[in-house]
């Protein structure tokens, strides 16, 4: 243990960067304090998150915030029925002074790509996002294109009970970290924003957000968060509580080890965040909702009994002796 004190990550320019960051995306969004906390989060762990709640509860507008404040490439694509995988990636034109074709990239080739109303896309779509996701990189007539770092995918959805809604194939869910649920704002929040847009208009509003940090900074965040020290009976409470998704009788499918693997980035992100250079249980509490539940499916049973998903995952952990 001596060891390891002696060998301590500073990490007070990684936490003023955080506190700055939701500063500026304080300036126009009143209140979703946690969905703000996870979308840094999967900034500094580089994940994509999918945010899901109904219209008008501010989802695209601190996406737009959270690239505002980063200074890096942004693009927004709506996805509707009728798009194309071709209008995401790009497509190939043909040259006739030359007789060659050339590739012409689509608005997936950005730093932070907000995907609006993601599940309106039919599956074939969808698809064309699998590669990318994964490997930061797309492949066209036989061609690989790398993109540039970092690259983040925010994509909003509605709930999949509303209409004209397809659902998302597992293997892309799957390719998320987090899944951050928006609810509406409590009375006050409303109050509040309500005043706000009544005082300022809402364009002023997003021009006073600055600019806090440059696409080399967050790679160099990235590598701190990547030291942060994780003791091994944590990794096997990570472990335990994904295996426990596979054989719970209220699941019908379970996580993958990609779970775990996002259940360990994530927390390591929120122990940097809030200026620990080691990850506790409660680090890994906070993030196993975010990262389970869009991962998971309930059996048909449990699903008409009205249980969600939240539920069981706490079911889990509760189950589950956290290590001290």
């Amino acid at each position: 243990m001596e060891n390891f004190f002696d060998v301590r990550t500073d990490l007070s320019a990684l936490q003023q960067s955080v506190q700055t960051l939701k500063q500026e995306i304080g300036k126009v969004i009143v209140g979703q304090e946690q969905m703000v906390e996870l979308l840094l989060a999967a900034v500094l762990a580089d994940g994509h998150v999918l945010i899901e709640g109904v219209p008008g509860v501010a989802k695209t507008l601190t996406a737009k915030l959270l690239s505002r404040s980063i200074s890096v490439g942004f693009s927004r694509i709506q996805f509707t029925p009728d798009l194309m995988p071709s209008d995401v990636l790009g497509t190939s034109i043909f040259n006739p002074k030359d007789s060659t074709f050339q590739f012409n990239k689509g608005p997936i080739f950005s730093n932070i790509v907000l995907i609006d109303e993601i599940n309106r896309a039919p599956a074939k779509t969808q698809a064309a996002l699998f590669e990318v996701m994964e490997e930061r990189q797309i492949t066209v007539d036989g061609h690989s294109y790398q993109l540039a770092m970092p690259f983040m995918v925010v994509a909003t959805q509605n709930p999949i009970e509303q209409e004209g809604t397809y659902h998302l194939p597992e293997a892309q869910l799957d390719r998320f970290l987090f899944k951050i649920n928006v609810s509406y704002p409590t009375a006050e929040q409303e109050f509040r924003v309500v005043l706000q847009h009544h005082q300022q208009n809402l364009g002023d509003m997003i021009n006073q957000v600055s600019t806090v940090l440059s696409a080399a900074q967050i790679q160099e965040l990235r590598k701190q968060v990547r030291t942060i020290h994780v003791e091994e009976k944590l990794i096997s409470f990570i472990t335990t509580i994904v295996a426990n998704t596979r054989n719970h009788k209220s699941i019908y499918l379970g996580a993958s080890p990609r779970a775990s693997i996002g259940i360990l980035n994530g927390a390591k992100a929120l122990a940097a965040m809030r200026g620990r250079d080691f990850v506790t249980p409660d680090d890994i509490i906070y993030v196993i909702p975010p990262v389970l539940r869009h991962r998971v499916v309930l059996t048909p049973e449990k699903e008409m009994e009205g249980a969600s998903t939240d539920d069981v995952i706490q079911q889990i952990i509760t189950s589950i002796e956290v290590p001290r």
